[in-house]
């Protein structure tokens, strides 16, 4: 059976942009899944906290902490009081989350998010509105970050998606 590249290669927008973030600075990886963005953070050199309610299906090498919570039951948010020099979300939307996730960001935090948008109902999975965003909604999620690059719209002939890149605290930011 082939591997989904999909499913093991680090997403290009957070691969671009994974230079913004602060050297050696923790990174949370929320609902990293199979754990290709962890890798790829602490292939860089960064201490990686992976979170996903099924943690089994990370496969990340000895160095992330790997914490186990489902953060759509009404729990707490288990990182309470934790700060990040980045945070990176990929294929994920539950919109309560989002006061935690700027919470969790350092001063110069970089926040990495992108997931699928309405319109991607017509390519596959997907299709719940709940879980897809509306046009500009990333946008609006993220008050008061200085963002520092933003895509909204298809990509290629198989998804509709929402990408952010976006620092706590002000800007210019060097582009990688």
């Amino acid at each position: 059976m082939a591997t989904n590249p999909f499913k093991t290669v680090p997403s290009a927008w957070i691969e671009r942009f994974a230079p913004l973030v602060r050297s050696g600075g923790a990174v949370l990886d929320l609902a990293c899944g199979g754990g290709r963005h962890s890798r790829l953070f602490l292939d860089r050199g960064h201490p990686v906290t992976a979170l996903d309610r099924d943690i089994a299906q990370a496969h990340l090498a000895d160095g992330a902490e790997m914490i186990e919570a489902d953060l759509e039951n009404g729990s707490p948010w288990p990182l309470a009081g934790r700060r990040f020099a980045a945070v990176v979300v990929a294929n994920y939307l539950w919109r309560p989350l989002f006061p935690q996730l700027l919470d969790s960001l350092d001063a110069g935090g970089v926040l990495l998010y992108e997931t699928f948008a309405l319109g991607n109902e017509a390519f596959g999975r997907p299709r719940n509105p709940d879980h897809l965003l509306e046009r500009g909604e990333l946008l609006r999620l993220t008050p008061g970050l200085h963002v520092v690059a933003y895509q909204d719209g298809i990509e290629g002939k198989h998804k509709v998606v929402q990408r952010i890149c976006a620092v706590n605290g002000p800007g210019p930011v060097e582009l990688p």
